[in-house]
């Protein structure tokens, strides 16, 4: 995935586990997040439910991806704030595409609050 992402010129910042997730999304306010459910320490639905409470990073688009495909675990992600979860393994371009989708969506979020 990170592969397909640089190829596509998109900067790429991985964390191990959790609470560097929680930190590097904070410090770094990246334009869209890719988070994995099962991470060691802070698990995916914990880190997004953090960052959708915090001010400073609530506004980041969050995709959650993982190997736990139960419809429970879908409906956890995205009550806890995720605007997409996908199932591993995840199509690329299938990913691509939800990425360019929220983005788009963010930059013209952007310009309305702009014009405000």
């Amino acid at each position: 995935m990170t592969y397909a992402l640089e190829k596509e010129g998109y900067e790429v910042i991985s964390a191990a586990n959790g609470l560097q997730a929680l930190i590097k999304a904070q410090k770094g306010n990246p334009d869209l997040i890719i988070l994995d459910v099962m991470l060691p320490g802070i698990d995916g639905f914990e880190v997004c439910s953090r960052l959708r409470n915090d001010p400073q990073t609530s506004h980041i688009p969050i995709i959650m991806v993982s190997a736990k495909g139960q419809d429970s675990d879908k409906s956890t992600g995205l009550k806890v704030g995720a605007l997409d979860y996908l199932t591993k393994p995840v199509d690329n371009s299938a990913l691509l595409g939800k990425i360019d989708v929220f983005l788009q969506g963010k930059q013209h979020f952007q310009q309305q609050t702009s014009y405000e």
